[in-house]
Formats: structure tokens, sequence, C-alpha cells
């Protein structure tokens, strides 16, 4: 009886067809940035893995990366302050390449860039949520940044297959693949056939030797470039189409009872001051004292100064400790607050020891670029002791808050000032008054950039200089020095303003 009461199906009814998720969605931009990546990836590889030093090349990647970012990005690469800082920041280290050539700046720079690029790039996705001033903000943009360069993979092969009609994006698709495969095989059966018969090897010797000399390290390149452009699209794309922002867990902070951080501080305060009652005894006693115990004068100035700037790290990795981890309450915490501040005022007297016996260092030696170097750290250091101090007096305030731009501000004023210029004019100088018997022109040379050759040309061409290879003149390593930087500007890649104006030195 059921069975009669029952409707028969409906003939020819469709079941609902099942909803297409499109994976990827590809934009006429996106495919612009697909060809942009690749020419940026081939031009990153072509100047740090294949040029003998790093030059212009190497600040034209970073200009056209930021290119690239104002073509995804539009406005949004200028949205906040931090990200206006960040940029010119990046784009000034970039173009150092392009005016410098100390070797030592050109590592340092190249780091900074590997480091603040990521940083200023994930932040301008939407899916990151942390201010700059954050730790924290440093592991999630990290993983932002591994998460964008992977998870979009896929994304340059969907901007590959056009869209439009089938018959059209089947005979694209169809004619690239038949122009790579015909490549393929003309590169491998060429040599084959030339290896087989004798005069054809000699009807295309004039072929494959030019092919040989211009595209042999071209084709590794562009191989290198089409490995590495998947990637690069796939962050471009999430910063495009970024996912939807994981559920930001609170941050937990693991505080102590501050009797811990009162030993250990209160230990370090008794130490330091122990240690800067000797030291008074070795400034004010002078020389004659010093001889006393055993010490010359020169063997004391020229010690400590490395190990105090090292200790004055120390210092301020236990002051930020003490004063993020410890309860903010009771005797222990004002315990804690006092001993933090006469820390950071023994740190900053070490720090005033420690630029004195430079000083005198300098005043027998002279400059080095280790030691303008040590000048500097002794300035950032104060600097951020300083900023320690901000934070004591304001438990409340981020230390990175101030921290982050005084780094900033310091890498790039450091990189404003010719360092090697006042070295060897320094070292010059003091050569031509008589202050310094000897000097040391090879250091000058070859550790150093170009710019040491405009004060060394002060000096007399045919003065004997004594290298490791024996025994030659001023004017002989200085026509050297030129031909190198000439070789340097013939490559636009190593291309520097430094080098070109030494290889136009008379």
């Amino acid at each position: 009886m059921s069975d009669c009461n029952q409707l028969p199906p409906a003939v020819g009814a469709a079941k609902p067809a099942p909803k297409v998720i499109k994976r990827y969605e590809i934009t006429g931009k996106d495919r612009l940035l697909l060809g942009g990546a690749l020419v940026w990836c081939f031009l990153t590889v072509d100047t740090v893995l294949f040029a003998p030093v790093w030059g212009i090349g190497l600040t034209s990647a970073v200009f056209l990366w930021y290119l690239l970012l104002l073509t995804a990005l539009g406005r949004r690469v200028f949205h906040s302050w931090e990200s206006c800082v960040l940029l010119m920041e990046n784009l000034v280290l970039a173009a150092t390449f392009a005016l410098q050539s100390n070797p030592w700046m050109r590592w340092w720079n190249l780091l900074a860039l590997l480091v603040l690029v990521p940083i200023h790039t994930c932040g301008l996705c939407a899916s990151t949520q942390l201010p700059w001033w954050r730790p924290r903000m440093l592991s999630e943009r990290t993983a932002c940044w591994f998460s964008g360069l992977f998870s979009g993979v896929g994304a340059a092969f969907a901007a590959l297959v056009p869209t439009g009609k089938a018959r059209d994006s089947h005979r694209t698709m169809s004619f690239a693949l038949g122009c790579g495969a015909a490549v393929l095989l003309l590169c491998i059966l060429v040599p084959v056939l030339a290896s087989a018969d004798a005069l054809f090897a000699a009807a295309t010797a004039d072929l494959r030797t030019f092919l040989r000399t211009h595209f042999t390290t071209t084709f590794a390149k562009f191989l290198w470039a089409l490995i590495l452009t998947p990637f690069a699209f796939s962050l471009f794309y999430r910063l495009r189409h970024p996912a939807q922002p994981g559920a930001l867990f609170p941050e937990k902070t693991f505080f102590m009872d501050g009797a811990g951080f009162v030993i250990l501080l209160a230990a370090l305060d008794v130490l330091y001051l122990l240690f800067l009652l000797v030291q008074s005894a070795g400034l004010f006693g002078g020389p004659d004292y010093l001889a006393a115990k055993g010490i010359s004068y020169a063997q004391w100035a020229r010690s400590g100064f490395f190990q105090m700037v090292g200790v004055t790290i120390v210092n301020l990795s236990v002051l930020l400790a003490a004063l993020t981890f410890c309860h903010r309450q009771g005797r222990g915490w004002g315990a804690v607050r006092l001993l933090a501040g006469a820390l950071i005022a023994e740190s900053l007297v070490l720090l005033a020891s420690a630029a004195w016996r430079m000083s005198l260092y300098v005043s027998v030696y002279g400059l080095s670029f280790k030691r303008l170097m040590t000048y500097w750290g002794m300035g950032m250091m104060a600097l951020f002791l300083l900023a320690a101090l901000w934070k004591l007096l304001r438990p409340n305030r981020s230390f990175c808050r101030a921290a982050f731009p005084i780094a900033l501000a310091g890498w790039l004023l450091i990189n404003c000032v010719p360092l090697d210029t006042v070295v060897a004019r320094d070292q010059v100088e003091r050569y031509l008054s008589g202050e310094a018997t000897s000097l040391d022109v090879e250091y000058l040379l070859e550790d150093l950039s170009y710019g040491t050759l405009a004060q060394l040309n002060r000096l007399d061409g045919s003065m004997a200089v004594y290298t490791m290879d024996g025994k030659t003149t001023l004017g002989t390593l200085l026509a050297q020095r030129r031909e190198e930087a000439r070789a340097e500007c013939s490559d636009w890649r190593t291309w520097n303003l430094s080098a070109w104006r030494a290889a136009g030195t008379p």
C-alpha cells in the first residue's frame, strides 16, 4: 500500500552540479607579477651567484623588488610610518652597493637587507597583526615569510594557463611546450651530431663556440631563475590574496620573584664597583703606578676595550630580563629597579673607560677600520643603555620601541660616513707629520676600499713598500689597485662609484 502511494521519480531530473572551488584567482596583474618575478630571480641569481663582487647589480635587484611590491600592493606600501621608514632604510642600504667598495660593509649590508627586507615585506601582509615594537613580531613575520614562499607555489603554474576560449588556451599551452621541448632537444642533439660527423662539426664550429661562450652560463642562470620564480611569485600572490589571519594567542609572560634578580644584580653591581676602583687607580696613577705593578702603560692602554663592549652587552641582557620577568610589586621590585639603575650607571662608566683607553691607543697607533667601528659600537651601546633607563623609569613601555629605531638610524648613519677615507687620511697625516715612523700600505690598499687611493696619492710613488710578495714601490701597488677598479667598472653588475672614481685617478 505504501509502495502505491509513492510518487515515481521525475524523469530527466538533473542532479545539482557540485560547486567548483577555484583555488587560485589569477588576474592580469598576477601574470604581470609572474613575469616580473622571473626577471627579478634572473637578476638576483646573476648578481649574487655569478658576479665576483656586489655592486650596482645588487642595488638594481633590491630596487626591482620594491617596484614589484608597488605593482602588487599599490599605496599599501606607504600605509604606515613603519613601512615608510623601512622602505627608506632598505633603499639607502641597497644604494651603498653602488656607492662604496668596502668588503666588510658589503657583507654587513647584505646581511642587514636579508633581515630587513623580509620584515618590511611581511609587515605589508594583511595576515600579520603584531606591531613592529613587539619582539614576537619577528617570529610572526618569519612564519609569514616562509608561508608566503611555499603556500602559493601552485599559483605560478595556474597563472601560466591562459583564460578565454578553451581552443585558444590549449593552442597557447601546446605552443609553449613545443618551443621548450625543441630548444632542449636541439641543445642535446647538435653536440651529439657534431661529434658524429667531422664535416658537420666544422660547419657548426663558430655557432657552437658562440653559444658556449655567451649562453652556457646564461642557460644556468635562467634555469636557476625558473626554479626560484614559483617561490617568489608565491610570496607576491599571498601578499595580494592573503589567507585569513589565525587567532592571535595572548602573550603569556613568565614572572619570577624579585629575590633572584636582586641577588644577580647585586653581585654584578659589587663586581663592577670593584673593577672601576681598580680602573681608576690605573687612570689617575699614571705610568709610574703601572710600572710599580709590572705593567707598561702601553700594554694597559691597548687592552680591554673590546671586552668592555662585550661586558656591556651582557649587562644590557641581564637588565632587560630583570625588568621584563620580575614581579612588579612589593619591595623586591623596588630593589630590582634600584640595583638596575646602579648597573646602568656602572655600564655607562665602563663604556666611558673603554672609550678613554681606546683613545689612548689611537693616539699612539692611529685609526683603523676596526677601531672606528668600535667607537660606533660604544656609542650604540650607550644609546641602548639609555633606552634601558627609559624602560626602567617607565616599565610599561617597550624597550624595542626605542631600540629598533636607534639601531636602524645608527646603521644608516655609519653607512653615510666614508670610514676608509677617514682611516687613510689619519694614517697618512700621521706618517707625513712624523708621528708614525711606518705606514701599513698593504692594509690600506688590500683590506679597505678604493677610497684610500686618494690619500695614498699624497705620498711619494717611489717609496719602497714591503709586502708578502717582496719589495715593490707604492706607485706600482697604486697602479695595480687602479687596474682592479677598472675591472670592477667594466661589468655593470659590479660597478660602483668608489671604484669608478679610483679608476679615473691619475
